[in-house]
């Protein structure tokens, strides 16, 4: 068997239906780059398992307890034989040359670390996610309080513009595995939200730049794994969504005091986690007491 050039881990959690569909899509579009396919499962309970395995025989299933998504998706590593690696969510459809000119891409820019194609929702927007700024003091100031996002999202570059970017969204991250064995995958002490943008910064840190491409794109079903989508709610229970709504406001505390806490006034560092403290307690009541 030829070893692959590329390794598309999915991470599933309750998404069998969606994660059909995605499959259908990945398999449509494998000829276009020698490739495996893991699925990554968080002890899902809808028969996601089963729908593989009948459905699907030619995909790698792994399975582990709900640890959230970064120990999800690392725990396909020891698995992974591609050059490269893909980061591909469930809620996702895979059209055609996505594969082909996404690892082209990779592969003729040898000062690229990771690159992401377009990201489209359900109501044909762009998702803004895809492409952002790190989330600096003034960066993230400007957005949860003042609500400009212009910055933050590269709203000044055109959507069909291929640029650089500080930050690319989990949902479609491709790299080198030795890229990701050299910063060493995903941090596990994030939950949910927060890890890809870490990733990224590591991968910035070792020397590589990070690319937003347009030229092709993948449909989004965004919301799903978060409850947030109301045909999909029932898979997400409220404990669920509760703990995932709170771990990405501990992301946040968790990304400054790794990645930035050294580049400020040790004043200024306390007075941002107090903030991030007060953004905390306005999420949990939010959550906790108002439900959404």
């Amino acid at each position: 068997m030829t070893k692959p050039k590329l390794t598309v881990i999915i991470l599933n959690y309750n998404t069998k239906e969606l994660l059909s569909d995605c499959l259908k899509s990945v398999r449509a579009n494998m000829n276009e780059v020698p490739m495996e396919v893991i699925v990554s499962d968080n002890s899902s309970t809808d028969g996601s398992q089963d729908m593989i395995k009948k459905n699907f025989p030619w995909v790698k299933f792994i399975e582990g307890p709900n640890e959230g998504f970064s120990r999800g998706n690392n725990r396909a590593r020891s698995f992974t034989n591609g050059e490269m690696v893909l980061f591909l969510n469930p809620d996702t459809i895979v059209h055609e040359n996505v594969f082909a000119k996404t690892v082209r891409y990779l592969e003729e820019h040898s000062k690229v670390g990771a690159v992401t194609c377009k990201l489209v929702l359900a109501d044909g927007s762009m998702d803004k996610d895809v492409r952002r700024k790190f989330p600096t003091p003034r960066i993230s100031f400007n957005k949860l309080i003042l609500g400009k996002t212009k910055e933050y999202y590269y709203e000044y570059i055109p959507e069909s513009a291929t640029h650089e970017v500080e930050a690319i969204q989990g949902a479609f991250f491709l790299s080198y595995k030795k890229i990701l064995d050299k910063v060493g995958w995903f941090d596990e002490r994030y939950f949910f939200d927060g890890e890809d943008v870490d990733l990224c910064y590591q991968i910035h840190k070792a020397g590589y730049k990070l690319i937003y491409y347009p030229d092709v794109y993948i449909t989004h079903l965004k919301g799903v794994t978060k409850g947030k989508v109301k045909k999909w709610r029932h898979k997400v229970t409220d404990a669920q969504r509760k703990k995932i709504r709170l771990a990405g406001v501990h992301s946040m505390e968790l990304f400054f005091r790794k990645n930035l806490w050294n580049h400020y006034p040790l004043a200024f560092n306390y007075l941002v986690i107090l903030g991030i403290n007060l953004f905390k307690i306005v999420r949990y009541v939010r959550v906790v007491l108002w439900k959404y």
